[in-house]
């Protein structure tokens, strides 16, 4: 007997994507009668409720439509596992791309061949008829520079690994035993609940024949945008899970500290003593910049794409930067919201 599998889709204006999303869950193989599909609508801005509530109608009891007036992706996983019926919570986003029409049969067999509590998979950003700055977002998270190196994400290797970075794929008593997705976070609140998920001893598949594609930001600003919101994010993790700091982790956090302090120190160096702190300065700088542009030409050599160079050097930096940025801000407003508490 398959199991029923419930599929959560939380989104917000993804009027662009969400048909072909549907579309490629409605037309999998797994027997009708044994999966739902459930979306979570953050209250959108664009066509994204009306495309929706029209598969509703094509589709009774199959599509589902749930308002999320909070807007968070934390409070729109919460809705889809509370009103789902599935045995298997698989969590997809209303931008990505599922071209495998047995991926539910997939996670079934599993469930089934492994026993694991939970399910994790790749994530990767090539698809086709990308942009070149698109192409230069995937090849950039790909690469060991441009994501956690703890992290699986874009491993190709079938293996029992921590869920942390990986976990999408629930059994319905995971939720029963650990809680539900903390709606204090608007960003890492699956990577914060995967953390209680290993904390408590479950443990997590990841399989790369389960693998779904992610749409890249479009534009530097909606990179500089995500990466930031992940810095925040990681704060917040830390403050909640004190166990989850690393160097890996808030790295880029200190050396967007560095940056910001050691100009300032430049400056009055500069005006001052000379300028040695400043040439020192200016040279850290100069190997930091040697080591991008030495593995954005790599990187573009295996892609066979030397046009994208330029654009690999820039997305690099973005994705430190904000990610880094992310990191301070959240960081000094976590402070200053502790000392606010006390006071009052």
């Amino acid at each position: 007997m398959t199991r029923f599998i419930s599929v959560v889709i939380p989104v917000r204006n993804e009027a662009r994507h969400i048909s072909l999303v549907l579309d490629s869950l409605l037309c999998q193989s797994y027997p009708l009668d044994r999966f739902e599909i459930l979306v979570i609508d953050g209250c959108s801005e664009d066509a994204t409720f009306g495309i929706v509530s029209d598969y509703v109608l094509r589709y009774s009891g199959r599509v589902r439509l749930f308002t999320n007036e909070k807007r968070l992706s934390s409070a729109a996983r919460n809705i889809g596992v509370k009103n789902s019926c599935g045995d298997i919570i698989l969590i997809v986003d209303g931008h990505c791309i599922i071209s495998d029409w047995a991926m539910l049969l997939r996670v079934d067999e599993l469930f089934s061949a492994t026993g694991a509590d939970c399910l994790g998979r790749p994530q990767p950003l090539e698809m086709a008829n990308a942009t070149l700055f698109q192409w230069a977002i995937a090849s950039c998270r790909r690469s060991w520079l441009g994501h956690h190196p703890d992290s699986f994400i874009y491993s190709g290797v079938g293996c029992f690994v921590p869920a942390i970075s990986v976990g999408v794929i629930y059994r319905r008593e995971i939720f029963e035993r650990i809680g539900y997705f903390d709606e204090g976070f608007d960003a890492c609140e699956d990577v914060e609940f995967n953390y209680r998920l290993d904390v408590a001893g479950l443990s997590c598949y990841f399989d790369p024949c389960i693998a779904v594609r992610y749409v890249p930001r479009g534009t530097f600003c909606g990179l500089a945008f995500q990466m930031y919101r992940y810095g925040c994010g990681r704060v917040r993790l830390y403050c909640k899970h004190p166990a989850t700091f690393s160097i890996k982790s808030f790295g880029l956090g200190f050396f967007v500290l560095w940056l910001i302090f050691c100009f300032c120190v430049s400056l009055f160096d500069i005006c001052f003593f000379g300028g040695y702190f400043f040439a020192a300065y200016c040279c850290v700088l100069f190997f930091y910049l040697l080591v991008i542009l030495i593995e954005s030409v790599r990187v573009a050599i295996l892609q066979y794409k030397l046009k994208i160079l330029p654009l690999l050097v820039l997305v690099f930096l973005t994705i430190h930067l904000s990610f880094g940025w992310g990191i301070v801000r959240e960081f000094f407003s976590s402070i200053f919201r502790f000392k606010f508490r006390i006071r009052h």
